[in-house]
């Protein structure tokens, strides 16, 4: 998908536009609707894990020997579950289905956003346009030219050794975490603890953001900001709408279990910071999307970047967090009894999946900061 939008004035669709118009809505609709059909396969399949953890919990309570005979209206429940285990790829399936439905959200989501992109482009090219276009595509695999990659990683050393730090932390949590929960009187230590990395994550990266804000606030603006917003900010801004729904729903959650439970005050910190955090890092980006150095001195100290180097590596640790852990309703049980096991499922895979997005893209657009905004070759055409 991302070789044929980075392709589409080769692939000339303006010559039939209305097929071509027609065929990129009814591939915008597909996506979408793979959207959610995921979304509802999924959370049905949690719904279901739940209601049967809870069977088997308590049939464990009341007796001491388990076999399978259970009620035919439990056995109907376990028939869609069982079949996927009757071999190693289908537990293997089942096992990893909870870490790759997301992916194909955010697939869909990329699609379908790029497939809109495209039908934009089809929809303000006249005919006059066209013609053009066909000789600057002749002219330009007329004369292709070898172009090299090159990256300068100067001043990125300490934000790197500080990510790798984070990194190294959020995996001690994350070891921890797995291990307090297979005791049942840990769980909620279990949880606690997560909670404080994620406070802990949330005030260095919003302390990052800031100081990448202040350093970055000399460098000039690019003229392509006037072209308005891009792909990628707009995959941002969408991914945005996820954290504060989830957040949202999170927020009411533990206002209202804050005498319930241990991490329900840590839970009201964490997704507050969560909002904020979020909210400063994509004002940041799509400031500094359009920022490029200045003269000889920004060029050689290249300010804020260090700033850049930590955020990408720690919204990759964000990331694994939300991914393996928060991706579950389960890690939160309050909300499980306050919202009700359905409403809350349906909470999470609606709104989990674009958050783990946004962690993911945010590493994508900081990395395309980090890499043009102090590109001195890119300055000099600018100018």
């Amino acid at each position: 998908m991302q070789f044929i939008f980075l392709n589409t004035k080769e692939l000339n669709m303006t010559r039939h536009k209305v097929i071509s118009r027609f065929g990129l809505m009814h591939l915008i609709a597909t996506n979408l609707c793979e959207w959610v059909y995921v979304l509802v396969e999924e959370t049905k399949h949690e719904i279901d894990h739940l209601f049967n953890h809870d069977i088997i919990q308590d049939v464990i309570a009341n007796t001491t020997n388990i076999h399978h005979t259970i009620t035919k209206q439990d056995v109907s429940l376990d028939i869609t579950v069982e079949c996927k285990r009757t071999n190693i790829m289908g537990r293997l399936v089942q096992n990893a289905s909870p870490f790759l439905f997301p992916c194909k959200i955010e697939n869909s989501l990329i699609c379908a956003v790029i497939l809109y992109e495209m039908w934009k482009k089809i929809k303000i090219t006249d005919s006059s346009s066209n013609k053009e276009s066909e000789k600057s595509s002749l002219g330009h695999h007329c004369h292709k030219d070898v172009r090299q990659l090159s990256v300068d990683c100067s001043k990125a050393h300490r934000g790197m050794f500080a990510g790798i730090l984070v990194i190294v932390f959020t995996i001690i949590s994350l070891i921890m975490f797995f291990v307090l929960q297979e005791e049942k009187i840990y769980k909620s230590a279990a949880i606690v603890e997560v909670t404080y990395c994620e406070v802990l994550l949330y005030l260095v990266t919003a302390a990052a953001v800031i100081t990448a804000m202040y350093k970055m606030r000399d460098l000039k603006y690019s003229k392509l900001y006037l072209s308005g917003i891009g792909l990628d900010c707009t995959l941002l801004v969408l991914a945005q709408s996820g954290v504060y729904i989830y957040s949202m729903f999170s927020l009411m959650g533990c206002y209202f279990t804050v005498n319930e439970s241990s991490y329900s005050r840590m839970g009201l910190l964490s997704e507050s910071l969560s909002l904020i955090q979020t909210s400063l890092q994509t004002i940041f980006i799509l400031n500094a999307w359009w920022r490029r150095t200045k003269g000889n001195q920004q060029n050689r100290t290249k300010p804020g970047r260090e700033m850049i180097t930590f955020l990408i590596v720690a919204n990759m640790a964000i990331w694994f967090i939300f991914t393996l852990i928060k991706n579950h309703s389960s890690f939160r049980p309050t909300h499980l009894i306050f919202f009700g096991e359905w409403s809350w499922t349906i909470i999470t895979h609606s709104t989990m999946p674009l958050a783990i997005f946004y962690r993911f893209h945010s590493t994508i657009c900081l990395f395309e900061i980090w890499k043009t905004s102090y590109k001195i070759k890119n300055n000099e055409e600018n100018n």
